[in-house]
């Protein structure tokens, strides 16, 4: 059983000075700083999608071209996390978060200012850099900071910046850009770096690296039971759900809806809002649960979403169908991030910081692969396969979330 520790136990070894002092509660200040942090994270990936128009224009590409912006931050991630989170073991947790924050200001700044294509690709992939070492460290930080018995709850709270990103984060920017341009929007992601440096620096306790040698190699942790169910299933989900978001606003022109983008977007939002909350209320006692049940409603959302076309007669019949489609999918949705890596953490024991790393390259890897996935299923098969092509990826996830009943997503934690 010894592999099967989890993060926390081992991080109660820590000296007394390292490790906060045990109150019982949540430290509710110091996990909305991490909640920022995966906020800036979450938005600079995917606010170049509100502003890609003004951006391509003015630097003198095609759309298509600056789209690449999000899977070059996303290749920038998958491709550094494991190296680098190698690299920084030994490094303070606090002064590795600050770095990491630090590179987002940077390359943020570069992008505002940028008047090269090619300049601001870099910045991208600088950025895409920095969130591989934020999320290396972000989940296994909010537990380290948590009593025991509300870890689970503390990663759920750290993980509100994703749907906070999606749901507000884009629309604002996207607004922001509209109104006053593109450039201005990087900006003021910039200035809200700067502002949780400080945050960080006042309000987030401090913890220790790993010992030399402490962490586990890639090829040992692959073989620890239950690892490599969860990263399959990691990278399975993330692609389904990445090849529809990319895509929605396609989709839903297919249908006639594209005038509902913007509410539809915004009711999956609110929806992964409420999933995390629940998923954040109920973590600790039933992660096999809530992996299944949230892979499910997303695929009963895919599925409401693969009616044809021609069933979509009523604008308002097909509106409504679309919004409960939004608000299943962003409920199922909401919790995976928190669920992911609270099991690759309990599955790991020993090698999971190892554990986690890997799995932040493969969500990144899988969300580069689904981008281009479905704008080859968009150009050569139509917007119509898009939700068929989820549903065909989801079987495989609860198979294997299914089958990992011992190791991976047991029944009982």
């Amino acid at each position: 059983m010894a592999n099967h520790t989890t993060a926390a136990a081992r991080s109660a070894a820590l000296p007394a000075t390292d490790a906060p002092a045990p109150s019982g509660r949540l430290p509710l200040l110091a996990l909305l700083a991490l909640a920022t942090a995966v906020f800036v994270t979450s938005l600079t990936e995917t606010l170049p999608a509100g502003v890609l128009p003004a951006m391509s224009a003015d630097l003198g590409v095609g759309e298509a071209a600056m789209g690449q912006s999000v899977t070059v931050y996303a290749l920038g991630t998958a491709l550094t996390a494991v190296p680098l989170a190698a690299r920084t073991a030994g490094w303070r947790r606090k002064r590795l978060l600050l770095t990491s924050v630090a590179g987002f200001a940077a390359a943020n700044t570069v992008t505002a200012f940028s008047s090269s294509y090619a300049l601001t690709m870099g910045a991208r992939f600088l950025a895409g850099v920095a969130a591989g070492v934020a999320w290396a460290l972000l989940a296994g930080y909010a537990r380290r900071i948590a009593p025991p018995h509300l870890q689970g709850r503390a990663v759920a709270v750290a993980m509100t910046g994703i749907p906070l990103a999606l749901s507000l984060g884009v629309p604002a920017g996207t607004f922001l850009g509209e109104a006053v341009g593109w450039r201005t929007a990087f900006t003021a992601m910039t200035v809200i770096a700067v502002v949780l440096l400080g945050w960080i620096a006042l309000a987030v306790p401090d913890l220790p690296g790993e010992a030399p040698g402490g962490r586990a190699p890639v090829a040992r942790t692959l073989k620890v039971p239950g690892v490599l169910p969860v990263l399959a299933a990691t990278f399975t989900l993330v692609l389904a759900h990445t090849v529809l978001y990319t895509y929605v606003a396609a989709y839903l022109g297919h249908l006639g809806l594209a005038g509902s983008t913007g509410l539809v977007l915004l009711v999956f939002g609110a929806a992964s809002l409420a999933g995390i909350w629940f998923t954040g209320r109920h973590i600790d006692r039933r992660l096999r649960i809530l992996t299944l049940a949230g892979t499910i409603l997303f695929a009963v959302a895919a599925a409401v979403l693969a009616v044809p076309a021609a069933a979509f007669a009523d604008p308002a019949g097909s509106t409504a169908l679309a919004l409960t489609a939004a608000a299943l999918w962003g409920f199922g949705w909401g919790g995976a991030p928190t669920l992911l890596q609270t099991a690759v953490a309990d599955a790991g024991g020993d090698a999971a910081d190892t554990a986690q790393t890997m799995l932040v390259s493969l969500w990144n890897a899988a969300m580069a692969a689904g981008g281009l996935a479905g704008g080859v299923l968009l150009d050569v098969l139509g917007a119509g396969a898009l939700p068929w092509t989820v549903l065909v990826l989801l079987v495989p996830v609860v198979a294997l979330v299914a089958g990992a009943r011992v190791h991976g997503f047991p029944a009982r934690r």
